[in-house]
């Protein structure tokens, strides 16, 4: 249950960056195509580049929980290969455990800099916009993020505890 749940919120979210990413190409697009037709009149859109930023940013963030749940992080299996199946779960809890605390690390310092973008009210040049704005954004998706490795982090835990496995094998890029 928790874990359909977790798989719910990150895919939700995954579908929101993606759609993010959408919007900022078509204002990439609009913008460059705004710039060829100054002489008649249009212009850039102004601020592309902050939209681009701040949406980019979130983006990376959105698709964290998704890529952590389905183990799509690349990997690098020279040895892993010819070891057993409960060697490869161990191994498994452990990059899990290592993969949660970045991700909680990375997190904390997202929301330390979200404070101070707030503390100092910085905004962007153009748009005039708080950056911090940005910063909630990306830290609200890592936040799911920390869910979802947690949760991650416990089913490994569990595929140790029973010797076989919950997820499904890694879709990651393997080399």
């Amino acid at each position: 249950m928790v874990l359909r749940a977790v798989e719910v919120l990150a895919r939700g979210l995954a579908i929101l960056g993606g759609l993010v990413l959408v919007i900022i190409t078509a204002v990439v697009a609009v913008s460059i195509i705004g710039r060829g037709f100054i002489w008649a009149g249009l212009g850039p859109v102004p601020g592309d580049y902050e939209i681009v930023e701040a949406g980019t940013g979130f983006a990376v963030f959105a698709f964290l929980p998704w890529c952590q749940l389905r183990r799509g992080h690349a990997t690098v299996d020279l040895f892993t290969s010819v070891l057993s199946e409960g060697t490869n779960r161990f191994i498994d809890l452990v990059s899990e455990l290592l993969m949660t605390i970045v991700i909680v690390l990375i997190a904390w310092r997202l929301w330390a800099g979200m404070i101070d973008k707030i503390n100092y009210n910085e905004t962007t040049f153009i748009l005039q916009f708080p950056v911090w704005w940005a910063y909630a954004a990306c830290m609200a998706a890592a936040a799911v993020a920390v869910v979802v490795s947690v949760v991650v982090l416990g089913v490994r835990v569990a595929e140790v505890a029973k010797g076989r496995a919950i997820l499904a094998p890694g879709q990651g890029s393997t080399h």
